[in-house]
């Protein structure tokens, strides 16, 4: 018999037992009757015989023999008797000639409860096996709201199509992530021979995950780990690697990792305001051949696009500021993926110090780039989507919104305000939402029509003449090209447009401050005492990087007004979301006094109460919305998990 392997095994279940008292935890296993009550249950399904990762079963069934093993499924009675002769007898048996004899179990939120087999479980978790054959039977929960609840059931899906048991998420729309990264698309089947790669792929990262020190500290799961590592290097590229190789890609990308786990936790918070730079003795020396090289990546024109134009006009104001130290580029119509990798390889190669990519969707292949060429400093414009090798920023123009709102509520004539949206992403909705505060704060009565021109068969302008509606908040420019005044807050009366007021991006004074930071050689300063080493700005009008532009139909006493509430923006004494507010469906926000949180503003996923219209979902958005609302998106998977 093999005393000398139950006394060790013992010795390790006794060590679990008192560490689980210690931290007044169950010491003994978990039992699946007293975690789940039948009413819990929807239905029973039997899976057959399948092969159990052993780390996922976790408890036995029913209370029989859960007081003989300690947590860990180590043995913890004494080996005198039968309990312990029928162990090393076991233990014998598998030394021997392996056991093969599969358990019966239950399957329940992706976890294994023994209902037979308890000692075998035991055992082979002594010796470190992977698996276990078991003859399953699936305990399927009824649904509900929790995060864990709906994990679950994209597992479920997951399995049926690809009979993989062994992937465990912690974030919701991961299972669809991973199959987006694997290309294999819903309903399609999952060949045996796909099914050994990606063992074998998984296994390799497994490897590397587990032999970097502070994994088994995070708050993510090692899949979790995994979709960071396939969105920077391809599933591809990870079935041809080395083992020497993928630890080496693991290392690279360590603090992407470590920072999805902080962003589970929610502990990444912009930076609200720039720091002064002050210049260091040993700074970069103007002349020719010391100019920092900068390039500016756009998807489109920027005389045909009013997004683009906004930051052209950020890049032409550094020129002239720093025409002695700098030099810029631009990079137009680079409006794919495959585009945009090309380009970025290529600066990357020709050494340039700096690159600005100007759209969210830009982030994925910009943080690939970045991890390779971790010197070149990449900045992306995009809000609430950090990475540790890519800094991303944004402005705060729900403050600018909130002030033309306040102009609006003042001089419509019938309480009736339209405002046209483009994409439903992060920063859209506080827009909408600070516009109809600040209208509502001087026109109780006001209401704001809500139109998308993002949606497919959208017609603003034609719902807005239905409804009478003069008083217009549009998009906040117009490119070279237009000749439409139809931008900013304007009014459409007799026939004319007089435009009243227009927020404004002013770029150039972000670009400024970053460039003085970087040939200041304070770059690096802006990273100390960040927890997820990410950088993320998020400046408003305090820092002159949003404002707002009134025109000469606006009323004298409107202009002070204006004036009034900008000045207060800037010292921080008004805000839109301040004290007690009210969604189309309620409260959202109880106390009286008080600003809501920077992040709370960030995943605003409500209208004001005196909004007509909804946020649309994905299925209503036209093609070219889709990538961006995919990756920013207040309904997409990332952000509901989030939230819940």
């Amino acid at each position: 018999m093999s005393i000398t392997e139950y006394m060790k095994a013992q010795k390790l279940g006794e060590k679990r037992y008192q560490a689980s008292v210690s931290k007044n935890e169950y010491p003994y296993l978990p039992v699946l009757d007293d975690i789940v009550s039948t009413s819990d249950i929807e239905c029973e399904v039997s899976l057959g015989l399948q092969n159990v990762p052993l780390d996922h079963v976790v408890g036995t069934a029913t209370s029989g023999r859960t007081t003989a093993f300690a947590s860990n499924f180590m043995p913890i009675l004494d080996f005198k008797t039968e309990f312990g002769s029928k162990w090393s007898a076991l233990c014998d048996s598998h030394i021997e000639e392996g056991i093969h004899d599969p358990i019966k179990a239950y399957e329940y939120m992706n976890k294994y409860y023994v209902i037979e087999g308890n000692k075998r479980v035991s055992v082979l978790k002594f010796f470190g096996a992977d698996s276990v054959p078991a003859m399953v039977t699936r305990k399927v929960p009824k649904k509900n709201d929790t995060l864990e609840n709906k994990i679950y059931f994209e597992y479920i899906d997951f399995h049926k199509q690809t009979g993989i048991n062994y992937i465990l998420f912690s974030q919701l729309g991961s299972y669809d992530k991973l199959r987006e990264y694997i290309g294999l698309s819903q309903g399609e089947n999952f060949s045996e021979d796909a099914r050994m790669d990606f063992n074998s792929a998984r296994l390799s990262f497994e490897k590397a995950f587990r032999a970097r020190k502070g994994g088994e500290t995070l708050t993510i799961t090692q899949d979790d780990a995994l979709l960071v590592f396939l969105s920077v290097y391809g599933y591809t590229a990870l079935k041809e690697m080395t083992p020497d190789e993928v630890k080496e890609s693991v290392d690279k990308i360590w603090d992407e990792i470590l920072l999805s786990s902080h962003k589970k936790e929610n502990v990444v918070i912009p930076k609200l305001d720039p720091v002064e730079s002050k210049k260091k003795l040993f700074t970069r020396k103007p002349g020719p051949a010391n100019k920092l090289k900068i390039a500016f990546v756009y998807d489109k024109d920027p005389e045909n696009s009013v997004w683009i134009y906004s930051h052209e006009l950020g890049r032409l104001k550094i020129e002239e500021i720093y025409k002695d130290n700098i030099s810029t580029n631009t990079f137009c119509h680079i409006d794919d993926n495959e585009k945009l990798a090309e380009c970025l390889n290529e600066l990357a190669e020709e050494s340039y110090d700096v690159i600005f990519t100007t759209g969210p969707e830009m982030l994925p292949e910009s943080l690939k780039v970045a991890v390779e060429y971790p010197d070149i400093k990449i900045l992306n414009c995009s809000l609430n989507m950090a990475t540790s090798h890519v800094r991303t920023y944004y402005a705060r123009m729900y403050e600018a919104k909130f002030i033309t709102g306040i102009v609006a509520g003042c001089l419509c004539k019938n309480d009736k305000i339209g405002y046209v949206a483009d994409y439903p992403i992060y920063g859209t909705v506080s827009n909408i939402n600070a516009f109809a505060i600040g209208a509502k704060m001087v026109n109780p009565r006001a209401k704001i029509y809500l139109e998308w021109s993002k949606v497919r068969n959208a017609n603003p302008k034609e719902h807005f003449r239905e409804l009478g509606i003069s008083y217009i908040s549009d998009r906040d420019m117009i490119s070279p090209l237009e000749a439409s005044r139809e931008f900013g807050l304007h009014c459409n009366e007799d026939g004319g447009i007089r435009n009243l007021a227009m927020p404004f991006h002013n770029w150039g004074a972000f670009y400024e401050r970053i460039i003085k930071t970087i040939l200041d050689g304070n770059w690096k300063q802006e990273e100390k005492n960040e927890a997820a080493k990410s950088v993320n700005y998020w400046w408003g009008m305090s820092s002159g990087v949003i404002d707002v532009i009134c025109s000469k139909h606006l009323p004298f006493e409107t202009m002070r007004l204006v004036n009034l509430m900008k000045k207060m923006i800037k010292d921080g004494s008004v805000s839109p979301f301040y004290g007690k507010l009210y969604s189309q469906k309620g409260i959202v926000r109880e106390d009286d006094e008080g600003n809501m949180l920077p992040e709370e503003i960030l995943k605003m996923d409500w209208l004001a109460e005196n909004v007509v219209g909804y946020i649309p979902d994905m299925s209503e958005l036209i093609d070219d919305a889709i990538d961006v609302v995919n990756l920013q998106g207040v309904n997409s998977p990332e952000s509901l998990e989030l939230k819940s």
